[in-house]
């Protein structure tokens, strides 16, 4: 007897050109764990819409930001930083999708800096044995770091939504908070698109599931701690890293980390480093220059760094 195919998992990410070596990396951690799958992006610019499609990935579906921005965006946008704005049609994303492919069933945001390092499904797993529309994962934030649960208990990381009434009534809340306040600041109990999550297990509890399992969720705020913890120790390997704050900063240097002490973790930014000169070649090969951030310069940004650097909590790499 034939076995069914594995179902196709959509995922939904966002991102400008600067961002573009990181989705790079993004989609290979894919290839390599993610099974049959297909990776949507929502460009954020001309230039890393020109870009993908020059770079013709497999499983790659991009979509123009101009064919998507609605009314209600288009209002809201002359407010918002280009940071800000981003965070504002997070929301809308999986309705991008559900509504170019009507065979989608469930989509899932993704942040441009993930990375899986395996497979994702123990998450799908846990969502369809709890029978819920909706799955949100914990910041699940090492003892040291709990002060910054003032961005939120849930972080916009990994998002899934189901195909039915339950989650759109979720997902169309989101969307209707963020157009109303959207910020990079602490306003009222609001932190950008994120805060907002904190209140979905009161609100749509029947439709929400959280993550118990926290071990296959890390990021430079807790992989140290639950790695410590966990009985594979160092060689356990999540399902995906949260590279927060990674950034390129010149076309053959990165910034790996900044304010956490990432500790055992060490290793996911090695390979991560790895994925990153693939990135770096195959940009080369297609003509693409690498895009990069430069780090602000100035006395403030530099005597922070050395504060960070002498207390582990900032690292660099080469390319």
């Amino acid at each position: 007897m034939n076995q069914a195919a594995a179902p196709v998992e959509h995922y939904v990410t966002l991102f400008d050109n600067n961002f573009l070596p990181l989705g790079l990396c993004l989609h290979g951690s894919l290839q390599r764990h993610g099974g049959a799958f297909v990776l949507w992006v929502l460009c954020m610019d001309e230039t890393v819409e020109r870009n993908l499609r020059a770079l013709a990935l497999p499983n790659v579906r991009l979509i123009p930001l101009a064919e998507v921005e609605k009314p209600e965006l288009l209002a809201v946008k002359p407010t918002r930083s280009r940071g800000e704005y981003c965070w504002t049609i997070t929301s809308f994303t999986p309705d991008f999708v559900f509504a170019r492919d009507a065979s989608v069933t469930r989509v899932t945001y993704l942040d441009a800096d993930l990375f899986f390092f395996a497979a994702p499904t123990p998450l799908f797993a846990e969502l369809d044995a709890a029978r819920k529309d909706v799955l949100i994962t914990e910041h699940a934030f090492a003892p040291e770091y709990e002060s910054a649960n003032l961005n939120g208990r849930f972080c916009v990381q990994f998002v899934t939504f189901r195909r039915t009434p339950a989650a759109a009534e979720v997902l169309h809340w989101w969307q209707a908070r963020c157009i109303e306040w959207c910020y990079d600041r602490h306003e009222y109990g609001k932190f950008g698109d994120q805060k907002y999550l904190d209140q979905w297990p009161a609100l749509f509890g029947a439709a929400v599931h959280i993550l118990q399992d926290r071990d296959q969720a890390l990021a430079p705020w807790n992989a140290d701690y639950r790695l410590r913890l966990h009985p594979a120790g160092a060689q356990h390997r999540p399902a995906f890293f949260h590279f927060h704050g990674l950034r390129v900063i010149a076309p053959q240097r990165i910034k790996l980390y900044a304010g956490h002490r990432v500790g055992i973790a060490q290793q996911m930014y090695a390979e991560y480093v790895l994925a990153m000169a693939r990135a770096a070649d195959r940009l080369q090969t297609a003509g693409i220059a690498m895009p990069f951030i430069p780090e602000p310069k100035g006395p403030v940004n530099w005597l922070r760094n050395l504060k960070r650097r002498a207390t582990g909590r900032v690292g660099y790499a080469d390319l």
